[in-house]
């Protein structure tokens, strides 16, 4: 579990500041806030092959209390690890968080360390809910708990945040199914005090869980919370627990109000450069008011994040809205960009947006259709841009215009002397848009090509041989052929490369598609357009790519 603001620590590490009372709100502006690596990642395949012995995790093979063989390591936080096992009295798979305390804790620290665990196991057991983890038995191992929970394959939405953020409908669809989640917890007398991008897991087939009630309250029980601290993640704490007042739902209901502002926006509103600064921003900041959320989903989060638990709307409320958000009606006919082929259809996507307000939908604005072994690129803004989009006209060194979602940002040049380049990138970094011309009476060195084809073929070799400037690793070598297009019925060519970015730390897997196009005088004209390669978020930039393709458009012909 993160300290959200400072250096990582155990999720149940005390933490105890002096704190001044909530002072008028004053609004501030969205801090950056990339979202670390969580704890929790997605279940890896059980090694295979003669070397496997050698890879594994100290503990790999451990039958615990006769029946739980632990296979691999799913993740690990301050006082347990997730581990995926195989439960060989009923052959199947199953997770299992082992208890892991440190040594040097006080025996009364420790002792509250187990007692949490096994209240994390009552607390998720007594909830019957699709959107809570199910826990189907607690093994007692040298008078320590270990966990066994059902298997949730996926990963959680801090991890695909750390690709980009959420569409308003696609975050509506997880706060809905979280909010039922709290909902169950409430009806039993279980707050959970922990809500927050890495207890939300992202399941197969659409499935949300909400894991995690470590730290979780129940009626009745004693609090277990440190003398002179508490526990939780400092971003998501709701004010009135910060002042160490009794939280209720409102708390809880609070910190899903956080989690929708970070998944929407792409940046977190309170957190700041150290835990005392992050807890004292949840006491007296106002947040910007959402820029991507809009509607219902906005009435939602700026209500959640009252300061005042009492004017926060209630359960009922936020699943209205909610609803809402996920449920718009349905939009009213669109006329869409005309193309000369067969079987052409609109392209509509409503899932997940790249950046903050990058994306909304593309709606039927966009076409595309294969002509024999030409792309046809559809008439450049013969019809509306997608909703949230904008028509950036690139004045006349540039000599085009492209259209891009209109919350992309334009990011500067060092090396854009004479100002035939020009990009556009979403907030979070996810896609970028970059055109460039290459003026052919200025080419006293003669380096332009004679062809769109030819500059494709050019530029392939270039990043195929290691010698572009764009971030691309030896290895694996990327991947892609330049082909033929024609672009207001001249020729042109296209190149979509598959490629692994060369950072050995975070290798991310992108692709890039170029189309260029040679007008008579010579001139050379490029867009490209770069974007994730797989995971959550690659469709969604296809589809960008699609849109900003068909509605590109050049002065010269």
């Amino acid at each position: 579990m993160s300290s959200n603001g400072g250096p990582r620590k155990g999720s149940d590490e005390p933490t105890s500041f002096g704190l001044q009372p909530p002072n008028p709100p004053v609004a501030v502006p969205h801090p950056g806030n990339p979202y670390a690596a969580p704890t929790q990642v997605v279940a890896p395949r059980a090694p295979a092959g003669p070397a496997a012995a050698d890879v594994r995790e100290p503990g790999t093979g451990r039958l615990i209390a006769g029946r739980y063989r632990l296979i691999a390591k799913l993740g690990h936080g301050g006082m347990g690890t997730v581990w995926r096992a195989k439960d060989e009295t009923v052959d199947r798979e199953v997770a299992v968080k082992e208890p892991r305390v440190p040594d040097h804790l006080p025996e009364r620290e420790r002792d509250n360390a187990f007692e949490r665990m096994r209240r994390e196991a009552r607390a998720a057991a007594r909830l019957d809910h699709p959107a809570v983890v199910n826990v189907h038995d607690v093994a007692v191992v040298d008078d320590q708990p270990w966990i066994v929970m059902e298997l949730v394959r996926g990963r959680s939405l801090g991890d695909a945040l750390q690709e980009g953020t959420l569409g308003a409908r696609e975050a509506a669809r997880i706060g809905l199914e979280v909010l039922g989640a709290l909902e169950a917890a409430h009806a039993a007398g279980i707050l959970h005090r922990d809500v927050k991008p890495d207890n939300v897991l992202l399941g197969r087939h659409d499935r949300v869980v909400l894991t995690d009630f470590g730290i979780a309250q129940i009626e009745g029980e004693t609090n277990l919370t440190d003398t002179g601290g508490f526990v939780g993640s400092p971003e998501y704490i709701a004010p009135e627990r910060v002042l160490g007042q009794r939280p209720g739902p409102a708390s809880d209901l609070w910190s899903l109000g956080v989690v929708l502002y970070a998944a929407t926006e792409g940046v977190s509103p309170f957190r700041r450069s150290n835990t005392p600064a992050t807890l004292q921003s949840v006491l007296n900041a106002a947040p910007a008011p959402p820029a991507s959320a809009q509607g219902p989903l906005a009435e939602v989060i700026t209500g959640l994040l009252d300061k005042d638990p009492a004017r926060r709307p209630d359960a009922s409320r936020v699943r209205a809205l909610l609803d809402a958000a996920a449920n718009p009606p349905a939009p009213a006919p669109t006329q869409a960009v005309r193309v000369d082929g067969p079987g052409a259809a609109p392209v509509s996507r409503w899932g997940v947006r790249l950046g903050r307000n990058a994306w909304i939908t593309l709606g039927a604005a966009v076409v595309a259709a294969a002509v024999a072994s030409y792309l046809v690129i559809a008439e450049p803004f013969a019809g509306p841009l997608p909703e949230g989009w904008k028509k950036q006209e690139l004045g006349a060194k540039l000599g085009m215009a492209v259209g891009v979602p209109s919350a992309f940002v334009k990011l500067k040049h060092a090396d854009d002397w004479d100002g035939t380049t020009e990009s556009f990138a979403d907030p979070s970094g996810a896609v970028t848009v970059h055109v460039d011309r290459d003026i052919k009476a200025e080419d006293e060195e003669g380096v332009i090509p004679d062809s769109a084809m030819a500059t494709a073929w050019a530029d392939w070799e270039l990043l195929k041989d290691g010698e572009y400037s764009r971030d691309v690793a030896d290895t694996p070598a990327p991947k892609g052929e330049p082909v033929a297009t024609e672009y207001k019925g001249g020729k042109a060519a296209e190149n979509t490369i598959a490629y692994t970015s060369a950072d050995p730390q975070n290798p991310r897997e992108r692709e890039i598609r170029y189309v260029y196009y040679m007008a008579r005088n010579g001139d050379m004209y490029k867009v490209s357009i770069d974007y994730p390669r797989t995971g959550h978020f690659a469709d969604e930039g296809r589809d960008i790519a699609r849109a900003v393709v068909a509605n590109w458009e050049v002065d010269q012909l």
